[in-house]
């Protein structure tokens, strides 16, 4: 099971633009790499990964193999309100995470 971590600062305030990082627990195997007997270990990478903020979408990635473990992802968002944000993301074998937490003003 995958889980993340979210940061922003301590204090925001209405109309600031923030910078979010998100740390998703994912081992990201590539399916290139061998087990101790040989074969191959089956592809499995985050296929789609979407932050919102109060109901709208904010941020959208489709990562590929050429990610590392545990990925993590740095953007910039508009603070307006408080507000839930979630963190959602579904890997290659269907696999679905989710993380929420409270943005508060």
């Amino acid at each position: 099971m995958s889980t993340a971590r979210v940061q922003w600062p301590d204090k925001l305030s209405a109309g600031e633009v923030v910078k979010v990082r998100v740390l998703i627990q994912h081992p990201m195997e590539t399916g290139y790499l061998q087990d101790f007997t040989g074969r191959l270990v089956p592809r499995n990478v985050i296929r789609l990964l979407t932050c919102t903020l109060g109901g709208q979408e904010v941020f959208r990635i489709e990562p590929s193999s050429g990610i590392s473990a545990n990925p993590f992802f740095e953007f910039h968002v508009r603070v307006t309100e408080s507000a839930e944000f979630i963190v959602a993301w579904t890997d290659d074998i269907g696999v679905t995470g989710q993380h929420r937490q409270m943005l508060k003003l």
